[in-house]
């Protein structure tokens, strides 16, 4: 799987501004729901009782999201550079400003496993992340989400 798979150019966000956790989980869903046709109340729910069992914060200031959706026909991915970064109670504490959604139909098994550790090699890579948070645009984040190379080598 290819991140290019599962996140297009227009679910891709920069400077997104928000004071907490939920409110941002409200804004993804409300992302989400404009290009999936589910319904944003919904995916927050989904989204949100994931949050509830531990935090998706997985430290250095990058959480990934994620949820299974019945009524979902194909995988979609969604990433939030934030303006500022927030609290999310992430793992090592360290406020969380990358933010990769994950939401899977409901019965994608391992396909749902798989697409979670792509996302979190990638998101694992320093470099990556690095240049993540200095791109200046909607269009340069893309880019460098979706080369071919784009977390192979994690640091």
């Amino acid at each position: 799987m290819d991140i290019s798979d599962i996140l297009s150019p227009q679910t891709v966000f920069q400077r997104v501004k928000t004071p907490s956790k939920k409110k941002l989980i409200t804004e993804i869903a409300g992302f989400a729901a404009g290009f999936s046709g589910l319904d944003a109340d919904k995916v927050f729910d989904a989204l949100w009782q994931r949050e509830k069992l531990a935090s998706t914060g997985v430290g250095h200031g990058i959480a990934i999201p994620h949820a299974r959706m019945a009524k979902l026909e194909k995988t979609i991915g969604l990433f939030v550079h934030l303006d500022e970064a927030i609290d999310f109670e992430a793992i090592d504490s360290a406020p969380v400003d990358l933010v990769f959604t994950l939401l899977t139909p409901a019965d994608a098994g391992a396909d749902h496993l798989k697409a979670l550790a792509r996302i979190s090699r990638l998101m694992r890579n320093a470099s990556m992340c690095e240049k993540l948070r200095a791109a200046n645009d909607r269009s340069a984040l893309y880019a460098l989400l979706t080369e071919p190379t784009a977390g192979v080598h994690a640091a």
